[in-house]
């Protein structure tokens, strides 16, 4: 790039960094701010904005993974077509009203200056699509170059999501399975197991379909199966220690909540999970 490249107008950054934002006010305590970040991401990436429509494509061409440079070509020139249908003053007036929200908004110095992994892919993708919405405006020695590396990137192999992010339908909201996630990891310094991941996917598609019928059963399955993990470990300890606390942990999960959905029941039910699944080897 001829000059640097100026990150505040990159959709693909900005996005990624109210996500390091969001995540490092939940670990900090600093729920507040995390939901400044959360009611910008919701205002300013809603269905209905040039923004959100440059987002989903921005998304697609750094996710995806193609086997052949004839494939990768066909998906340069969809995109292509659906960059240049974009308002750019609506575009552009969109960007300029999110970094102004998150100037004034956030209390986070450092916000910018977050280090994102990808950053000359997320800066090449971004200068293509600028130059694809300028059509005869462009500079095509330099749109022909980027189209070059985003090429490249298609082709080559990305590094493996999460087991979790492989189970969910790429529409659904990872900004709650980043949080979750790492809220849990950081609290507990291990991975999620398969029910726990089983679980938030589940959150997230009840967030998603604004339905709840298919979380509350998946809870309820998890109180009574872990109620009856517990009952059989009373009767095969001998363990004082636990003897005395394992009917207080049974009245607490007995009385966990199934239809009152939110994160902190959901963290309390990756809690139930965990207690589940440790059960399962001191029973075998």
């Amino acid at each position: 790039m001829s000059k640097a490249h100026n990150k505040k107008r990159n959709v693909g950054i900005i996005y990624e960094l109210l996500l390091r934002h969001v995540s490092h006010c939940l670990i900090e305590g600093k729920n507040k701010e995390a939901q400044k970040a959360l009611d910008i991401l919701q205002k300013r990436f809603s269905q209905e904005t040039e923004l959100y429509k440059e987002f989903r494509l921005f998304n697609a061409l750094v996710k995806s993974t193609v086997t052949n440079t004839s494939i990768a070509a066909a998906i340069l020139t969809e995109a292509k077509s659906a960059a240049r249908r974009t308002d750019r003053q609506k575009l552009d007036r969109e960007k300029s009203f999110l970094i102004k929200e998150i100037n004034y908004s956030l209390n986070d110095s450092s916000f910018y200056k977050r280090r994102i992994p990808d950053y000359k892919t997320y800066a090449s993708i971004q200068v293509l699509l600028n130059n694809w919405r300028k059509k005869d405006e462009s500079d095509l020695t330099q749109m022909v170059m980027y189209e070059s590396k985003v090429i490249d990137h298609l082709l080559s192999e990305k590094k493996d999501e999460s087991d979790l992010e492989k189970h969910i339908d790429p529409d659904v909201n990872s900004l709650v399975i980043k949080i979750l996630t790492e809220k849990f990891n950081k609290k507990y310094g291990e991975k999620l197991n398969e029910e726990q991941k089983e679980l938030i996917k589940f959150y997230v598609f009840s967030l998603e379909d604004n339905t709840q019928e298919n979380i509350s059963r998946f809870l309820f399955e998890l109180k009574s199966k872990t109620l009856e993990k517990i009952t059989r470990f009373k009767d095969t300890t001998d363990n004082d220690v636990i003897l005395e606390k394992i009917d207080d942990v049974s009245n607490k999960i007995n009385n966990l909540p199934v239809e009152e959905i939110n994160d902190q029941s959901i963290s309390k039910y990756l809690t139930v999970s965990r207690l589940s699944y440790e059960l399962v080897g001191d029973l075998q």
